[in-house]
């Protein structure tokens, strides 16, 4: 990952609305949610969560699928786990294995395989 990418992300994240947006879409996991159930469950109203949403998918945070006459949006939990790793790389003076492993495949395997049984 490189530096601007992970400082986009981190500047979308620095809103609480969007904050409590991608943590609720976290916990709804590979199901999502349509965007006016995540208002309702926030309680922000449509035009400014539609503002909130879109930052949120401009930076990768979140996709975004057309169901009918709704959007349902998903985490994406492989980009936040990248971050993650991104962040720990350089974990025990550049050696990370010594701090544990933080590859998204060993923290999250539905995050890479919504399929995986989580073990």
């Amino acid at each position: 990952m490189k530096k601007i990418i992970a400082t986009a992300i981190f500047e979308s994240l620095s809103s609480g609305v969007r904050l409590d947006v991608y943590r609720l879409l976290v916990k709804k996991g590979p199901e999502g949610m349509v965007a006016g159930d995540i208002g309702t469950a926030l309680d922000v109203p449509p035009t400014n969560l539609s503002f909130h949403l879109k930052t949120l998918t401009h930076t990768a945070l979140v996709t975004v699928e057309q169901e009918g006459r709704f959007q349902r949006y998903r985490a994406n939990l492989p980009l936040m786990m990248e971050l993650i790793a991104y962040l720990t790389e350089e974990c025990c003076g550049g050696n990370p294995e010594q701090c544990g492993d933080f590859t998204a495949s060993s923290i999250c395997p539905q995050c890479i395989d919504p399929t995986s049984e989580i073990k």
